[in-house]
């Protein structure tokens, strides 16, 4: 579908000489209206780049993949969108997005959580919905380092370097949020945050850009470097969370201590544990490290051993239709329940206990349960208890992994009898 053209959008923004007096009084942040009637902020520094804007604006691109903002389009339609029907910007109108971007990237360089990116709305908009602003920034649900991917592609398809910059404020927010020993929290605790893909999600990025992708080939050496030091010790601390039990090392919780690295509350009912959910997601990214170090390899091997020993089987979960019942943050149309079936393939629990391994459920009272009917249906039907999240691990990617470890083993060993 082809986005607007850049005569329509001249005539909507008026001409440069207009747009440099509004750049006078709007210390650079300029708001343009484009034939939808949305507000752009283009914060232009020239004639020239206004041109390249409006040309880039008025072109059409592959659709580039948006796929790590679904976490926040579907926060923002449980709460702050879900009685709205804003007009969205279509996939190929990549220019548009990255726009969008742009007019809500924070000062500090991160972005706020919660937001349908592809939406045709105003930042007054938000800042009303939002009791007068938009929030701080935040790792939380996936934010910020899809923002970052987006953008450095964007550039690299349009040759506008205010995208560039736009992805070097968000990765030096990274590299400013990173504590002491080499973690990053979420927005519920200061601490080392796994839930929310906070930790894998920054690290994925990172190990991106360590491996020279052509829409990161503008980075400074320097600056990969630091990127670069930033994901080792990611790493590093990540490693040191994994929680023993009884000398064996199983898996992760949510959260961790920065210091101590013990497993640390973070919500109410999201209480210390070891979590198959974001357990599931350390190992993957664990094993896309090439040459792994025998640390990395034993952590991998462990979890691998956790998640065989809290399999369930014998029950599946049934998701029920119900009267919507409304509720602060989201509106409940389904239940859950616990169903016995023998034929069921196994799942797992969120939580499991870390001295039983027993898997266990919460309510907003911070009291632990042994059952899902026990959780009021505010969190029953908010919140993932139960998920297949290591069966596509178990099954293929760790197989897969071993084949390719083992083969890298084989080549050194050649390298080293030569």
């Amino acid at each position: 579908m082809p986005v607007e053209n850049s005569t329509s959008f001249c005539l909507s923004v008026g001409n440069s000489a207009i747009l440099f007096v509004m750049l006078v009084w709007t210390v650079a942040d300029v708001i343009a209206q484009d034939t939808s009637g949305s507000a752009l902020q283009l914060r232009l520094l020239d004639d020239d780049e206004v041109d390249s804007v409006e040309h880039a604006l008025g072109n059409t691109y592959e659709p580039i993949d948006f796929s790590l903002f679904r976490d926040s389009i579907h926060h923002w339609q449980m709460k702050d969108g879900r009685d709205r029907n804003d007009a969205r910007y279509q996939p190929e109108q990549v220019v548009h997005i990255a726009e969008n971007l742009l007019k809500f990237q924070n000062e500090d360089g991160g972005w706020p959580a919660n937001l349908d990116w592809l939406a045709i709305i105003d930042v007054q908009e938000i800042r009303r919905l939002r009791n007068n602003t938009l929030g701080r920034s935040t790792f939380d649900n996936r934010n910020i380092y899809p923002q970052i991917e987006y953008l450095a592609k964007v550039a690299q398809v349009t040759g506008l370097s205010r995208y560039r910059q736009a992805a070097t404020r968000g990765l030096e927010y990274i590299l400013q949020e990173q504590r002491a020993t080499g973690g990053w929290r979420g927005r519920d605790v200061d601490a080392i945050t796994f839930n929310d893909d906070v930790m894998v999600g920054i690290m994925h990025l990172l190990l991106d850009i360590r491996q020279n992708p052509p829409h990161f080939d503008w980075l400074e050496p320097d600056f990969k470097t630091r990127l670069s030091q930033a994901l080792g010790q990611a790493i590093e601390v990540t490693l040191m969370c994994q929680i023993q039990v009884d000398g064996r090392k199983t898996a992760w919780c949510q959260q961790h201590d920065h210091v101590t690295f013990q497993p640390v509350k973070a919500r109410t009912y999201e209480l210390p544990s070891i979590t198959a959910l974001e357990s599931a997601g350390v190992v993957r990214f664990l094993m896309e490290l090439p040459n792994p170090t025998p640390e990395v390899i034993a952590a991998i091997e462990s979890a691998i051993a956790w998640f065989e020993s809290a399999k369930i089987e014998g029950i599946r979960i049934e998701t029920v239709p119900i009267t919507p019942v409304r509720f602060e943050g989201f509106t409940a149309k389904i239940d859950r329940r616990e169903v016995e079936d023998p034929l069921a393939p196994p799942i797992w629990a969120r939580f499991y206990d870390i001295e039983t391994n027993r898997p266990f459920f919460c309510n907003r009272d911070g009291i632990k349960v042994e059952h899902l009917t026990e959780v009021k249906l505010e969190r029953r039907s908010g919140y993932a208890w139960y998920g297949t999240w290591p069966a596509k691990l178990l099954d293929q990617d760790y197989p897969t992994w071993k084949s390719r470890i083992s083969l890298e083993a084989m080549h050194e060993r050649l390298k080293v009898s030569e």
